[in-house]
């Protein structure tokens, strides 16, 4: 099932060609509210879904553009560094002191969960100076996960996978890092793809707790790379189990993997600061300038036969904060189907 929130809060169950949607607030009022009821409303979810596809139903049209994120608010928001080659390159570039356990204890920290961003919708910041960052990562959200799970246990819990931007402003993570009371100034609202799928989606490419996609990224209209969601050291039900090893995560909560990063060079990144860092230690300084206001990211998950993934497309221009957060419409070509 693919699951989707319009920009009033309106949850849809969408059809596989992306053109056509079918309400579900009848029995539920929002997506957060379907998590939460998840085993009492998945039967009913699940036929609803299968008269969409069958045209048992009378659709309304369906449009990305429309969308705010999935779940606008979530109880959670734990994002995780779980593609140790990322950590690895900063830690040389920077001359940064080995983080301890770093192989063998996943990182997480919990970030902001109150302002969700839509896949279209433009991005305010306060200053070009900030080191604005694009951050291409996957996610699960998961329902009621009790304290003590085991990770193979924890991937039980995984209801819905998404794809996510979060948004760095790379400035002020040295700081707050070196304070140890996790990130605040250094990470402003995450976006998130229109499309909030079931596990099942996926096929064969949701195995071992990962998604076996590439993640295509595109800055300026440059094509950034497309690291393979397959490379996590840690996966995801590792990450949930050490979320949950003194506390209950509540349904709705939602688990980031980190920035998508491969040790394959020919992949490419899936943020400007590995890109810098790589360049660092290639020519002793980085060239790859941080984004302006004007300059816009697209962020895609793939096949690697280069079909698209179940998720559609991030979309996003970065504006300064003084303009109104409004939603933007995708480009035509993107209407629809993306």
């Amino acid at each position: 099932m693919r699951f989707a929130t319009t920009l009033d809060g309106q949850p849809l169950l969408v059809a596989h060609d992306r053109q056509r949607a079918t309400p579900i607030d009848d029995l539920a009022p929002s997506l957060l509210a379907v998590l939460q009821q998840w085993p009492a409303l998945q039967p009913r979810l699940a036929a609803r879904a299968a008269a969409l596809e069958a045209g048992a139903t009378d659709p309304q049209s369906f449009c990305s553009a429309d969308c705010a994120a999935p779940l606008p608010q979530a109880p959670q928001w734990l994002d995780g560094s779980a593609f140790l080659h990322h950590g690895r390159l900063l830690e040389r570039a920077f001359g940064n002191p080995p983080i301890p356990d770093f192989d063998t204890v996943p990182l997480l920290y919990q970030g902001a969960s109150d302002d969700f961003l839509g896949p279209g919708m433009d991005v305010p910041l306060p200053s070009e100076d900030d080191g604005i960052d694009v951050e291409g990562e996957f996610g699960v959200v998961v329902d009621d996960v009790p304290m003590g799970v085991t990770p193979e246990e924890a991937l039980g819990h995984v209801r819905l996978l998404v794809l996510i931007n979060d948004w760095s402003l790379r400035r002020f993570g040295p700081r707050e890092m070196k304070a140890g009371f996790g990130f605040i100034q250094a990470k402003p609202s995450t976006a998130f793809a229109p499309l909030a799928v079931t596990p099942d989606e996926l096929g064969p490419a949701w195995h071992g707790g990962r998604v076996h996609l590439d993640l295509h990224v595109h800055c300026r209209g440059e094509h950034l790379g497309q690291p393979s969601g397959s490379a996590m050291d840690f996966h995801f039900g590792t990450l949930i189990a050490h979320a949950a090893r003194t506390r209950r995560l509540r349904a709705g909560s939602i688990v980031g993997s980190g920035t998508v990063s491969n040790d394959d060079l020919a992949a490419g990144s899936a943020c400007l600061a590995e890109r810098r860092v790589l360049e660092m230690l290639q020519t002793g300084a980085a060239h790859t300038p941080f984004l302006r206001f004007g300059d816009r990211v697209q962020l895609e998950a793939r096949h690697a036969d280069g079909r698209p993934g179940p998720f559609g497309r991030i979309d996003q221009r970065v504006v300064g904060a003084s303009v109104p957060n409004q939603p933007r419409a995708f480009a035509s070509a993107s209407r629809g189907s993306r």
